[in-house]
């Protein structure tokens, strides 16, 4: 049993069962990706996946315990390598944070630069994406820790760090009947066309949600990922806007102003998370302190050995 082998099988899993896509990945041949999946095959005495005219559909029942080995082991030799490059190079290497849209332009700036300014020899790199496709992306490797919301996907094998709530506001055009409202409700909302996030994002199902529990159904005109597109549409006049209340700036959001709704709908909590078996270097645990200073490097470790305690 190879070590490559255990890689191929998780390359093939992320790649949804595409082998052409997973030797691309590996930068090497399908034919030789296939060949070593069937060696391992061979030597386990049984089938990881399941195939339809040699086309691989499905992992079996066990090769999901194959597949979740697989990732341990790959993710124990990402630690090892971030321990080799802390024991030779100290605060240098790469170090890559996968975020959503809302966090990289919002929360995110002014921690990234002054982690730049304190290390100048790091290469920092920012992925964007949805809550669980950052997640996945820390799950695979491809990125040391993520920012983002909660996920409706359950992710058992990364730590997941609560960092700060996202509280809820009403955008819309200035002069906008909403705005002059004495008392804001679920039902004023209601009447008007709205422009959220997109269902990927936990405002999107958490707002839905308390609507659904007041008895009504708000029409949705149009949903984004990005809140600086819906505030875009909000000011065109398309409808009113339900976004993160710090997504909202009075100085740079002209024509539009924005009332608070924390009161009326849930908020989301943002939260960091690694892999269970990551080597926690200095400037990532700095830069977790610096998002988040109730995550202190001790409270980190704590979680992530506790974490790897109860899961074993």
């Amino acid at each position: 049993m190879k070590l490559q082998q255990l890689r191929y099988v998780v390359e093939i899993v992320r790649h949804n069962n595409h082998l052409s896509a997973a030797a691309d990945a590996l930068n090497t041949s399908q034919p030789g990706v296939s060949r070593q999946i069937q060696l391992l095959e061979q030597e386990l005495g049984f089938e990881i996946f399941m195939r339809t005219r040699n086309r691989i559909i499905d992992l079996t029942e066990p090769g999901r315990v194959v597949f979740s080995i697989a990732q341990r082991i790959a993710t124990d030799v990402a630690a090892l390598k971030s321990l080799k490059e802390d024991m030779h190079s100290g605060n240098r290497g790469v170090f890559t944070i996968a975020t959503t849209h809302t966090q990289a332009r919002y929360v995110l700036p002014k921690v990234v630069e002054k982690f730049v300014a304190r290390y100048p020899d790091v290469k920092l790199v920012l992925k964007q994406g949805d809550p669980e496709e950052i997640c996945a992306l820390v799950e695979a490797g491809d990125a040391d820790l993520s920012i983002g919301t909660e996920t409706t996907r359950d992710f058992p094998n990364l730590v997941k760090l609560d960092c700060f709530d996202l509280h809820r506001c009403i955008v819309a055009p200035v002069g906008h009947p909403i705005l002059a409202v004495p008392e804001l409700t679920l039902e004023e909302i209601a009447r008007y066309p709205i422009i959220t996030y997109d269902t990927r994002y936990s405002g999107r199902w958490k707002v839905m949600k308390a609507f659904s529990d007041a008895g009504l159904e708000p029409k949705i005109v149009m949903s984004g990922i990005d809140a600086d597109v819906c505030k875009t549409y909000v000011g065109m006049g398309l409808g009113i806007g339900i976004l993160a209340s710090m997504t909202y700036d009075p100085e740079r959001d002209v024509g539009i102003r924005a009332r608070d709704a924390s009161h009326l709908l849930p908020s989301s909590t943002i939260k960091i998370v690694l892999r269970r078996n990551t080597y926690l270097r200095s400037f990532l645990l700095d830069f977790v302190h610096s998002v988040a200073p109730n995550l202190t490097p001790l409270r980190v470790r704590r979680a992530v050995h506790e974490f790897q305690t109860v899961t074993g």
